[in-house]
């Protein structure tokens, strides 16, 4: 298991982070339910595995199973007596936790009445990183930055980071946040897959730029990039994919991906899915790649990706087959401002 600093913070986490999604889903639990149904032994099972494993880094959202996640990562983490200084926990606020009008967004009153409730559940007296879920077209970026500032300096939040913003608005939180003296955002927490790569077109230059750490969340497109999908192969019961078709995926492009990566991944003997993450955490700009699981079985599988080393040949034929369509402005910067890269020196 290799270790990246979180963003430019002095921090470590583990290139894996153990996704909690799939923790906690029931009956009554709608989506959820598809995502994960996970109780209490399994979590503890889960959580011991990838802790064995190397893993340091944990995220959960209050949104997920509507705080039961956070529960169940809380309590085992208590049942498997691990120190609190040898985990680093990331949750998240945003998504709607209750029926009034303020029990959802960004705004300084649910941040601080929603980071409350997520110390109780994860049993914990501080958060390592605490993300907004997602975009708040209301609530103004200073308002919530200095809730998330204020936080901080509480001590109840150690640092904090975003999920799902477009990269013009974190360029303009870096700056409200450079010019007050709050606490910035240290990482973004984005869907990334080699089925899926738009986040390169703007968000990734914003990140290299600005050094902050890059979370990738359904590494494998929501289990399509698994290897049990693609032209001809049977529907696997009860996938999430079936009753959960979640993230958008174009889906011709990732059955190319997945046969490229089929003939990859027998010429080194492993899964498919390992290949799409190995893909992954080859890449400069990832900081972690998080991973949730149903069984140990599928953890054990994920984990090991970490073990796979492709060749550049590998990476170059997974590029080509991935390759984004050329949009505006990318073609343009790349015909007009190609000849302002210098050529790799070369002495008389």
């Amino acid at each position: 298991m290799k270790y990246k600093q979180l963003g430019r913070t002095g921090m470590f986490v583990s290139e894996i982070c153990l996704g909690a999604m799939t923790f906690g889903g029931n009956a009554d639990a709608g989506m959820w339910k598809a995502i994960g149904a996970l109780g209490q032994a399994d979590v503890d099972r889960i959580i011991s595995r990838a802790l064995g494993a190397g893993v340091n880094f944990i995220d959960t959202a209050d949104v997920y199973s509507f705080g039961q996640s956070e529960k169940l990562v809380g309590q085992a983490l208590k049942n498997l007596g691990v120190a609190r200084k040898d985990v680093v926990i990331a949750t998240k606020v945003f998504g709607e936790m209750g029926p009034g009008p303020n029990d959802r967004g960004a705004s300084r009153g649910h941040i601080m009445d929603s980071v409350q409730a997520s110390l109780e559940r994860l049993q914990t007296d501080h958060i390592d990183l605490y993300q907004i879920h997602g975009n708040d077209a209301v609530t103004p970026v200073e308002e919530t930055l200095r809730a998330l500032d204020d936080l901080t300096r509480q001590g109840l939040v150690r640092y904090v980071g975003v999920s799902n913003w477009s990269a013009w608005k974190i360029a303009k939180a870096l700056g409200v946040s450079d010019a007050r003296g709050h606490a910035r955002f240290e990482t973004l927490q984005a869907y990334y897959s080699i089925a899926g790569r738009d986040l390169e077109r703007e968000l990734v230059p914003m990140l290299t730029e600005e050094k902050l750490g890059l979370m990738v969340w359904s590494p494998l497109a929501g289990g399509l990039l698994s290897g049990k999908f693609g032209p001809g192969a049977p529907t696997p019961e009860g996938a999430r994919r079936v009753s959960f078709d979640f993230p958008p995926v174009d889906k011709e492009r990732a059955w190319s991906c997945i046969a490229e990566m089929r003939t990859i991944g027998a010429a080194h003997g492993v899964s498919v899915a390992q290949v799409a993450l190995a893909w992954l955490l080859a890449k400069p700009h990832v900081m972690s790649v998080i991973i949730g699981a149903k069984s140990l079985a599928q953890l054990d599988d994920n984990l090991a990706a970490t073990s796979l080393r492709l060749s550049p040949e590998d990476i170059t034929r997974l590029d080509a087959v991935s390759k984004l369509a050329p949009e505006y402005p990318g073609w343009m910067f790349e015909r007009q401002g190609g000849a302002r890269i210098p050529a790799p020196f070369k002495p008389e």
